[in-house]
């Protein structure tokens, strides 16, 4: 479905429409960050938070934020009024903006290009769910500033295509040993009734929904810990997880053709998936 309207520099206008500059910065050299905000009958789910994160990664790419929070909210709220669905996934993008010449340093005088734009949120498949996914694993090649949402996501594809001529959904990235997370998603991992998550540290981007499974971990009395995992250890787990604001809680079922686990969706997931759906519907949609 084409978005009805999209945001850029100032105006609201269809997408096909819209334009960016071939000088821009963002296209030449993905100079740029952004976020995704999942967004439940109309309500951007925990946006204070993704706000915050998009702070972050402007100021690690040292670009000054164009709009405050309030403007934002607005912005993001006149998107969501003007979408189809109730639920959507808003995309906002945010590059360094146009240059009178190629120069890899930083123009002088920078004028931000800003772009926000609607889709249907389309969560998965009730039988990925009920039969779990395949991924693959490989070594993590990124740079090492893998916590700044940045919009240069060439390895990212790179990596997330492997598992796709697979016939797979993920692929999980070990650095030095240990696991950082997926091409697009946190990992989590279940031993022995314990769930584990790598810590949040400049090799990941921490997902906002990283932080709700562990809430909801929390809040329901299972074990869980956040600390380095060994690759050993994820491929001897009794489950494993991905996570992300589109994805939500998936299990993964096989790791580089080999059962994880017993090779199906465990009962630790079918429990955090159930606590997940009932904080939707409490918290996200406010029912």
């Amino acid at each position: 479905m084409v978005p009805v309207s999209v945001y850029l520099n100032g105006e609201f206008l269809p997408l096909d429409q819209a334009r960016v500059p071939v000088m821009d910065r963002g296209f030449l050299f993905g100079d740029g960050v952004y976020e995704v905000i999942p967004v439940y009958s109309r309500r951007p789910f925990r946006l204070a938070e993704h706000l915050s994160r998009l702070q972050g990664s402007l100021n690690g790419i040292r670009l000054a934020n164009p709009h405050t929070s309030e403007q934002w909210t607005a912005l993001i709220g006149r998107i969501v009024e003007l979408g189809d669905t109730d639920d959507q996934s808003v995309l906002l993008q945010i590059s360094r903006g146009p240059m009178a010449v190629r120069n890899h340093a930083f123009p002088k005088v920078v004028t931000p290009t800003v772009f926000i734009m609607g889709e249907p949120l389309v969560t998965p498949a009730a039988e990925l769910r009920e039969q779990g996914i395949g991924a693959v694993s490989a070594a993590d090649f990124r740079w090492l500033h893998c916590d700044l949402k940045a919009t240069s996501l060439l390895a990212n594809c790179l990596l997330r295509q492997m598992a796709i001529d697979a016939g797979c959904v993920e692929t999980l990235l070990f650095r030095d040993g240990y696991l950082s997370e997926g091409a697009a998603s946190n990992i989590f991992m279940i031993k022995d009734g314990t769930l584990l998550a790598p810590p949040k540290s400049h090799l990941m981007l921490t997902g906002i929904t990283y932080d709700v499974v562990l809430e909801l971990a929390a809040l329901h009395g299972l074990p869980h810990e956040v600390r380095d995992l060994r690759d050993e250890e994820v491929r001897q787990a009794d489950e494993l997880w991905m996570t992300s604001s589109t994805k939500e809680v998936l299990p993964i079922v096989s790791l580089d053709g080999r059962p994880v686990g017993t090779g199906k969706p465990g009962a630790e997931f079918a429990r955090m998936f159930g606590w997940y759906q009932d904080f939707k519907q409490r918290v996200m949609r406010g029912n």
